[in-house]
């Protein structure tokens, strides 16, 4: 069973056709919240056309979005491309995961489909880390409960304040620094944002295991982390398929 599907975060929208043994693709276009219905369509449509996949070799598709805004819009544009209903996390719909927050309706539907994937696919207890816009830790327990997390600024955020709020300071990217200890303006500013995500990603799995009293598997996700996590000291898995795996999982379960 192939399904579309798409994550909506604020920077990106992540759109992927993925099976259970198989991820066939996975591409990302600009969140853009003044876009039309037909403009994503056309997004969609080209993206199927790039990668040869008929949408009639679809079964479904769903959607989990951080941007409410557009969640609607995007849905419409899937519907008008696959010719079927389009499923969309949030209340209503069965993850199987249980939500010990103060408000469980509140947690991010990023949040929910990357925890129902790391309890179908890793050893637990665990932390997820999703590096996008923001930074986050998601924990779930050793008896598959989602028991809270951190947010944190992402490393793109940091980089446009630190450089805003600084005069000499011009925009850079984020690539690897030649060493930790650098020799020129730009070369301090990419080790700073580097090693200090690198840096604050250890320190904060470090205390959360500390206050769950076991060590975890840490797993990454997001458009950054492959850019971050090759500098952490801990041992972090990358899984750039993790919100799509997960969608997939809750999609079969409501279908």
């Amino acid at each position: 069973m192939m399904i579309l599907a798409i994550d909506i975060g604020n920077t990106n929208i992540v759109v992927g056709a993925v099976e259970r043994e198989l991820t066939h693709f996975i591409e990302r276009i600009s969140t853009v919240r003044t876009k039309t219905e037909l403009e994503y369509a056309v997004d969609i449509k080209t993206i199927l056309d790039i990668h040869h996949i008929n949408p009639e070799e679809l079964e479904g598709c769903i959607i989990a979005s951080v941007v409410p805004q557009i969640t609607d819009i995007v849905r419409l544009a899937a519907e008008k491309i696959l010719h079927r209903d389009v499923l969309v996390l949030g209340p209503g719909l069965k993850t199987g995961l249980n939500i010990l927050m103060d408000n469980p309706a509140t947690l991010g539907a990023d949040l929910v489909a990357g925890a129902v994937a790391g309890i179908a696919y890793y050893p637990l207890p665990l932390i997820i880390i999703d590096m996008g816009t923001a930074t986050t830790l998601c924990v779930v327990d050793e008896d598959k409960n989602y028991i809270g997390g951190m947010i944190m600024p992402g490393v793109g955020v940091s980089l446009d304040a630190l450089t805003a709020h600084a005069s000499q300071l011009s925009g850079i990217g984020i690539e690897p620094p030649k060493r930790v200890i650098a020799k020129n303006t730009v070369e301090c500013m990419k080790s700073g944002v580097l090693y200090s995500s690198a840096g604050a990603l250890d320190g904060c799995i470090e205390r959360m295991e500390e206050e769950l009293g076991q060590s975890t598997t840490v797993v990454a996700t997001g458009g950054l982390a492959k850019k971050v996590i090759p500098y952490c000291k801990r041992k972090i898995i990358l899984d750039e398929e993790l919100l799509l795996k997960g969608l997939l999982v809750i999609y079969e379960k409501n279908t």
